[in-house]
């Protein structure tokens, strides 16, 4: 690499290719058990369910022997270094986020370019000079302990922060006297689900009871609320609620900006219910008074107070959501802004106005209003993207977002709230030409007539002649929404001909809850035919063919990949599931798997049962067809999608379809979780599939 380095840096046109083949490839023989399960009169062998203990020496010498087959098959493609190199340049530039006020300080966090984890700030005004307020890149050797929440106090004299380890779910609170910027003695434990919520000299926050087994594996039961006073144990924290008839509750707690209030959330997803319950008590009561009392099928979640009303934002008779004004002296409602064709992503308030954030057509779109509902302006954004942001204070006379596309960088706006103009307070400076590409936004047709929207980006001047390399991702679940934004880590990929595709196929919240409902539950089916559909219309369109397609999908994405390729091998060559959700039969039985069950459905219902034993990649691999060239990826701390599900999965994979010409691949980070838990750990990872990618395309990478 050094000769190819030199050569780099003299401007010498490089164009390396590569034909990679596991034809001489040796898996790990992994160790096979008599274990089957009966779900409802159908028996279901688990031969690898020993790899489900992620604590035991044997899994941890599989996982070794795995990577090593691996990382032995990466380290031969010569332009993995070259792709690793142009991916560190693109991405390291400074990176902020917009500045939030708290009294006479504004809070921002800022990475440098290729620091692993971003520094929290602090300045006085907008003109003060900045200065650390914490650096989780000192908190560990190897940059994995990532800062969450940093929630400060009404007075400005304490904030709590949440740190978590290795890319773990898992969080821990400490609390920072702000004068000395010293942590006081107290430390939390066990933080999982939980906002940190000030009232009074304390917060709120949510837990689990210690686990009994594996902290990454074991079940998640009985989330407990607690108020923490400040200067005080864990042990003398004050159980505020929890309800051990219902453990597959989350129950949280948020305060009014005012204080003067705290609401209590319940969700009960472990019994399929979509909704929530609200409560509120006033500032000194012990008792909650509901708002909704019982768990349904309609979400509720309160904006702010109005003196002692407030207003609510719920999808109840509006599955595209509206804010209502809740009156608890006469428990009646009003309508303040009603529902739209669009879906209301989400309303805040700042500068007494709410800024209501809707999506059309996939991108946002931004409207003022009083707080009786009256519409007062729309925010003009840059073009056809992504924003967030528009809360704060209500005493703010402007307040922060952030805009972004495919090839936009996060740029930082201010919007002055009385003169209703934009300004950029804040422009990323990234090492690429943006003009260099474009972006277009397609609608096709999937297998029952639905048209589905799709953003393909490329090089300008893009030839349709079937060659391009074409990465297409897509999510498909849990009412999220896919936008458009920018990837530094994508711009490399697209500079060697690669072409982008995002399809926002059912079961998001692309077009409201009716396009979340049509790709859920019995109706996961329609996810994947979007899918399919969508790498057919890229082929039709002559992007690239089968020998050029590559997807890629991530959690409930790297089930849609996994699904699909069982389902349609043929349709391309390279399949990227990232820490999926292989299992459909035992997810719900590791950490918080339970909380899927509105999603999926159960496999202790008899109904359930049979459509996810349709689908389950695990259940469905075939004997002897030729998959796609598949790299799996998880991590050892990933505590959300444990990563059994990926063992056995590639486990089966290789067993059932490792004569196949293409190598079938797991890739398991350590010291990472559900997502990169670093800088370095997310350019490595980018770098390893974008060679893996290329490599088996046969595509001729040339030197950057």
């Amino acid at each position: 690499m050094k000769n190819l380095h030199k050569n780099l840096l003299l401007g010498t046109s490089l164009m390396l290719g590569v034909h990679v083949s596991n034809a001489q490839m040796q898996y790990p023989q992994t160790k096979k058990i008599d274990h089957i399960d009966e779900y409802h009169g159908v028996k279901v062998a688990d031969p690898y369910r020993w790899l489900e203990d992620d604590r035991s020496a044997e899994t941890a010498e599989w996982v070794k022997a795995e990577n090593k087959v691996t990382f032995d098959f990466l380290d031969k493609i010569p332009y993995r270094n070259m792709l690793k190199e142009r991916i560190e340049k693109v991405f390291n530039y400074p990176k902020y986020s917009a500045p939030s006020r708290k009294n006479e300080w504004f809070y921002f966090s800022k990475n440098d370019g290729l620091q692993n984890q971003s520094v929290l700030y602090r300045q006085k005004g907008l003109d003060g000079t900045p200065e650390i307020v914490l650096d989780p890149n000192k908190l560990s050797p190897d940059g994995t302990t990532r800062l969450g929440a940093f929630s400060v106090s009404k007075d400005g004299k304490y904030a709590v922060y949440y740190l978590s380890k290795g890319g773990s779910d898992w969080q821990e609170a400490y609390i920072m006297d702000l004068s000395t910027k010293q942590n006081l003695p107290d430390h939390i434990e066990w933080i999982k689900v939980s906002g940190a919520e000030w009232q009074g000299n304390g917060f709120y926050y949510s837990r689990y009871p210690k686990p009994d087994g594996s902290a990454l594996a074991a079940k998640n039961e009985n989330h407990q609320i607690y108020y923490h006073k400040v200067g005080t144990s864990q042990e003398q924290d004050e159980l505020v609620y929890e309800n051990k008839e219902n453990p597959q509750r989350f129950n949280t707690m948020s305060v009014s900006d005012d204080e003067k209030f705290a609401y209590l959330n319940i969700s009960d997803r472990g019994k399929g219910k979509e909704g929530n319950a609200i409560y509120f008590r006033k500032l000194g009561q012990k008792e909650f008074t509901p708002i909704v009392a019982e768990v349904g099928d309609f979400q509720y979640s309160i904006v702010d107070n109005i003196g002692d009303k407030f207003l609510v934002e719920t999808n109840e008779k509006a599955q595209n959501s509206k804010v209502q004004l809740y009156d608890p002296a006469t428990k009646s409602w009003k309508n303040i802004i009603p529902e739209k064709p669009e879906p209301l992503q989400g309303v805040g308030t700042a500068g007494g106005k709410m800024f209501a954030t809707y999506l059309k057509d996939v991108t946002t779109r931004v409207y003022v209003y009083d707080l009786t509902g009256k519409l007062e302006n729309e925010v003009k954004l840059p073009g056809l993207g992504t924003a967030g942001g528009f809360g704060g204070e209500a005493d703010d006379k402007f307040v922060f977002y952030t805009f972004t596309s495919f090839t936009f960088p996060p740029t930082i706006y201010r919007y002055d709230i009385a003169t209703k103009q934009t300004s950029i307070f804040r422009k990323p400076e990234v090492q690429f030409n943006p003009d260099a590409f474009e972006t277009k936004q397609i609608f096709y047709t999937s297998k029952d007539g639905t048209k589905v929207p799709m953003f393909i980006t490329y090089k300008k001047g893009l030839q349709l002649n079937g060659k391009n390399p074409t990465l297409l991702y897509a999510y498909g679940g849990f009412n999220i929404s896919s936008q458009p934004g920018f990837s530094a880590t994508l711009i490399p990929f697209l500079e060697q001909g690669g072409v982008y595709a995002l399809a926002n196929i059912r079961g998001g919240a692309e077009y409201g809850e009716k396009w979340h409902e049509a790709g859920m539950k019995l109706k996961k089916q329609n996810v994947y035919d979007d899918f399919i559909a969508a790498g057919e219309y890229l082929i039709a369109q002559k992007y690239c063919t089968k020998d050029f397609l590559a997807l890629r999908g991530g959690s409930n994405g790297g089930l849609l990949v996994g699904a699909v390729i069982n389902q349609r091998p043929d349709l391309c060559k390279v399949a990227i599931p990232q820490v999926g959700v292989m299992d459909m039969l035992r997810y719900h039985k590791f950490t918080i798997g339970w909380n899927w069950s509105p999603e999926y459905g159960n496999s202790d219902d008899a109904t359930d049962f049979k459509n996810l034993y349709g689908y389950s990649p695990l259940h469905n691999i075939k004997e002897g067809v030729e998959y796609p060239a598949t790299m799996i990826t998880t991590a050892d701390h990933d505590d959300r999608v444990v990563p059994a599900h990926s063992f056995k999965y590639a486990a089966t994979l290789q067993e059932k379809a490792g004569k196949s010409k293409n190598p079938l691949l797991i890739r398991i980070d350590v010291n990472s979780g559900h997502g990169a838990s670093n800088t370095k750990k997310n350019i490595e990872l980018t770098a390893d599939l974008y060679a893996f990618i290329f490599a088996n395309m046969g595509v001729v990478v040339k030197g950057m």
